[in-house]
């Protein structure tokens, strides 16, 4: 690479101009999930007797018979080929944290030398990829390739292209999870059941509660040709090398402010396609760092809205290629800035509108409203690391803790006047709390919740897990994560933290205390036991991570060792008792989790040895010889007195480009020599704790003296496109 291709990107990205996105003709409400199989579509498309056995299906679980499923198929097909569908195929989610599919035409013999176009129950519930094209943490052998992908009718049917495209399960021939999706399933179905029985005591005509997701998805955009130019993006989503622009994000002037022309046109037409397809974008704006912008949606039922930010990642992409951009969803594709987060916005709803996390207007309300708070954060306590493990990969380990996210200790932040609420429960007597109130009735002498101002208290933006009102916000999650890792421990942790709640309010009943008197006593209970979990300082401070630690919080800050709280005794009893994860299953999710660690630095390590050997090195020695050859000529002009005063600043650089390229280029070796002792280990763990002890720490060590180089070496020569450049032209 030479540094004319960086200048011919730099003019080229310089001079690109806005496409024009034409405005529809109809309103949004009009094109909203065009290209969905929905309720609508359903009801127009299906046969009355069948579209109402797919809405017990879809609402109650029920089992969808072939005869409901061939008629489900025909009305269908008969949809998609309205919009110009000719291919069908079942869209998953394995442990990758993108999607798969494999498309199938509808094609079939008529036996008369002709064609016909066919589409089956058969092939709507069930295909066969191949399983051993995807990572199964040894649940599968590699020469053992059956696998099966089953229909969610939960999800939504939707048409891409010619593509009519079936969301669906990823599991092995024997009945192993080999996706996120199936687990996910499990998992609101557990924590539904779990908070439909505790709700019981408040609300006995709920049938139903409902997981609420509402993501909020950052990124950046990079022209394409600076993108293209740089090896490293190209091959790792990030930059390995670069040094801070001088002017980056100090003078906060990106954030809400005016949205730049290009991106402008990519949002507008990002949103078009995004409705269309049923994802309900409601908020877009320019985020912290240059260049860095966010999209949110309308929050929804979990399980879905998981399907629409794979979705949406997918389509980012696209879009972003058409308007003359590569869309980055690295955590930390720029040093020195702000990296990209996902959070997550979690809650509890019920089937008759309430919202589990949301103060209410009766006695009863408060009760319900303390009970769902309290036994969240009784889930979130004692499945802290289990929780960090979920959210943290060699991607996202760079943003998490940098002062500009949360910490890798999870906390939640509650606010004052919550605070003080659960403060005045745990220390109060019960015969202050209660007061008789006539010979059947008891009344709970608790504050008026209902005056709870939703923005009494300001925001903590070091809290990885803030209650924000009617909900709570898991900050940790990385951008290009899959939502349903951290959603699959969320719910199954607050599942089993109700479940027990439950027992024992139940054994308290039982012994004949008053129902209200036992759930305060059992509240009362967990407020001082998962007390340790609830800070409302500064997360990124010293003083909270020793403070942590005396709380017996999980405070490790190496990812590999994070992971191994995905086989706890604690997480193994708990995915089992819940029937979400059976042992076999969370030991192959670790196992996947820390080769993907290892071979994401194996990656980093190889591109970057190969920059710095074949890219910056050479550059660099260019440079030096010209300064060197300039020493030789002023010597030969002016006298030795003049000639070392006039070239003293060029032998300081001299000297510097052989300091920093002579660490470089032997650190270089050490790396690949690391690399070679790491490879040699069979075991997956003891493997990703080399990469991130010796390999990872390497390649920063001899980033700096690159940056450094990157200052002295003639910007003519350089041959990457610079941070100014690739975050400022837009």
């Amino acid at each position: 690479m030479s540094s004319t291709l960086r200048f011919q990107v730099v003019g080229e990205a310089f001079g690109k101009k806005a496409i024009e996105v034409p405005n529809r003709k109809e309103r949004p409400s009009e094109y909203f999930a065009k290209y969905v199989f929905n309720r609508q579509k359903m009801y127009k498309y299906l046969p009355s007797k069948v579209f109402n056995k797919m809405c017990d299906v879809m609402d109650n679980g029920s089992t969808l018979d072939m005869a409901t499923a061939n008629a489900v198929a025909e009305g269908m097909k008969k949809w998609a080929m309205e919009l110009g569908a000719t291919h069908c195929t079942h869209w998953f989610q394995p442990l990758t944290e993108g999607t798969a599919e494999k498309h199938d035409g509808f094609v079939e013999h008529d036996w008369k030398g002709g064609m016909i176009e066919e589409f089956t129950g058969k092939e709507l519930v069930q295909q066969e990829p191949d399983a051993s094209s995807f990572p199964s943490g040894g649940i599968r052998s590699t020469f053992e390739a059956r696998g099966y992908s089953a229909w969610d009718p939960a999800s939504p049917v939707f048409v891409i292209g010619d593509t009519l495209m079936i969301p669906t399960v990823f599991i092995s021939y024997t009945g192993e999870a080999l996706d996120y999706k199936a687990p996910l399933k499990k998992a609101l179905k557990a924590v539904d059941k779990a908070a439909t029985e505790v709700a019981h005591y408040f609300y006995p005509d709920v049938k139903k509660v409902v997981s609420n997701l509402g993501w909020e998805q950052e990124y950046f955009l990079v022209d394409e040709g600076l993108y293209a130019a740089r090896p490293d993006l190209l091959m790792t989503g990030r930059t390995l090398m670069g040094h801070d622009s001088a002017k980056n994000q100090q003078m906060d002037d990106h954030y809400f402010g005016s949205i730049p022309e290009r991106v402008a046109a990519f949002m507008k037409d990002l949103e078009i396609k995004a409705l269309e397809l049923g994802i309900p974008c409601k908020t877009r704006h320019n985020e912290v760092a240059p260049n860095q912008f966010e999209l949110a949606p309308i929050f929804e039922e979990t399980n879905l809205a998981v399907d629409h930010n794979m979705l949406i990642m997918s389509l980012m992409k696209k879009v972003a290629r058409k308007h003359g951009f590569r869309c980055l969803l690295h955590e930390k594709p720029f040093a020195g800035i702000n990296g990209s987060g996902k959070h997550n916005n979690w809650s509890l709803s019920t089937d008759t509108g309430i919202l589990l996390h949301g103060p209410g207007k009766t006695q009863t309300d408060n009760l319900r409203f303390v009970t769902f708070i309290v036994e969240t954060l009784m889930g979130v306590y004692r499945h802290n690391g289990l929780l960090k493990a979920s959210i943290i990969s060699a991607t996202n380990a760079h943003r998490l803790g940098a002062n500009e996210a949360p910490p890798a200790i999870i906390s939640s932040f509650l606010g004052k006047q919550l605070s003080d609420l659960l403060q005045k429960l745990e220390e109060t007597d019960d015969d202050e709390l209660f007061n008789l109130a006539g010979k059947q009735a008891l009344s709970l002498d608790i504050p008026q919740i209902p005056e709870l101002m939703l923005d009494n208290t300001d925001r903590n933006r070091t809290s990885p897990f803030a209650f924000t009102g009617n909900r709570f916000e898991f900050r940790a999650v990385g951008s290009q994560a899959n939502c349903a890792a951290a959603m699959i421990v969320l719910n199954t942790a607050v599942a089993e933290a109700l479940t027990n709640f439950k027992t024992r309010v139940d054994a308290l009943i039982a012994t004949g205390v008053d129902p209200t008197k036992a759930i305060v006593k059992v509240l009362r209970q967990d407020i001082k036991t998962c007390k340790p979990i609830h800070f409302e300082g500064n997360g990124y401070s010293d003083e909270w991570k020793a403070e942590a630690q005396k709380r017996g919080l999980d405070v490790e800050s190496s990812a590999p060792l994070m992971l191994d709280n995905y086989v706890s005794a604690d997480s193994i009893k708990m995915f089992t008792d819940m029937n979400v994860l059976s042992e076999p299953e969370l030991r192959a999710r670790l196992e996947i989790k820390e080769e993907t660690y290892t071979k994401k630095i194996q990656i980093e390590a190889r591109i970057f040895g190969d920059l710095c050997l074949n890219h910056i090195i050479p550059v660099a020695t260019r440079y030096q010889s010209q300064l060197i050859d300039n020493v030789h000529k002023v010597k030969e002009i002016f006298p030795p007195a003049i000639a070392e005063k006039v070239s003293a600043n060029n032998m300081v650089l001299i000297q510097k480009i052989s300091e920093h390229s002579s660490f470089i280029t032997e650190n270089v070796e050490k790396l690949i020599n690391a690399r070679k002792v790491a490879n040699k280990l069979t075991d997956e763990r003891e493997k990703a704790i080399a990469y991130h002890d010796t390999v990872a720490n390497l390649i920063e060590t001899i980033r700096y003296h690159v940056d450094k180089l990157e200052l002295i070496v003639d910007d003519e020569l350089w041959p990457l496109p610079k941070y100014r450049e690739m975050l400022f032209i837009r």
